[in-house]
């Protein structure tokens, strides 16, 4: 558990709370309550600093209970329901706690086949909450209200098109009126055998 790591990590660095908290710039009492368990860092930020001065990756600070965050899978996404009230979770998966801190996260089951070699129906994507994506990023996008498609995204000067198989190419103002809606970009594949 941190609370144990940052005390471990401390003591065989020979420094007293105060030092730490110094060094880090925070307040005595805050590393007190870390090492008591009271309170954890909440930002990625504090726990990279953490993990820099004592020379070790998040995740070794974060070990045991923080190590690994549990995120629902769903198995679609309908347009205009938040992600915390659909009903239909079909499993979970975890993500590194570190990855976690990065923002919001769920897991989509791949239907049908338009992604395939690469992803096939019944693969799990995780996929990262946000509304927009780089050119050439693979993305769950909302079409016309309807369910989630997951697609590779081009985007050019007149609107946007979700490759490879299906080719579907919207302009700008059918991206408004439809509406076509970015909602996650896919950051990792988890493939079943």
């Amino acid at each position: 558990m941190f609370k144990d790591e940052l005390k471990k990590l401390r003591l065989q660095k020979g420094i007293s709370q105060a030092k730490l908290a110094d060094d880090l710039g925070l307040s005595t009492s805050t590393i007190g309550m870390y090492e008591s368990g009271k309170r954890e860092p909440k930002e990625l930020e504090l726990l990279e600093l953490i993990a820099d001065y004592f020379n070790v990756n998040i995740d070794t600070l974060v070990s045991g209970q923080l190590s690994a965050t549990k995120i629902p899978v769903l198995g679609r996404v309908i347009a205009g329901i938040p992600l915390e009230a659909i009903e239909e979770i079909i499993d979970y998966e975890e993500i590194p706690h570190s990855m976690a801190m990065t923002g919001e996260y769920f897991g989509l089951q791949v239907q049908g086949n338009s992604m395939e070699p690469r992803i096939k129906a019944g693969d799990t994507v995780i996929v990262k909450k946000q509304s927009y994506l780089e050119n050439g990023e693979i993305g769950i996008i909302l079409v016309n209200g309807n369910e989630a498609t997951i697609k590779r995204v081009r985007i050019f000067e007149g609107g946007i098109a979700l490759v490879p198989n299906n080719n579907d190419t919207y302009t700008n103002e059918e991206i408004e009126t439809l509406p076509v809606r970015i909602i996650g970009k896919v950051v990792e594949l988890r493939a079943k055998f």
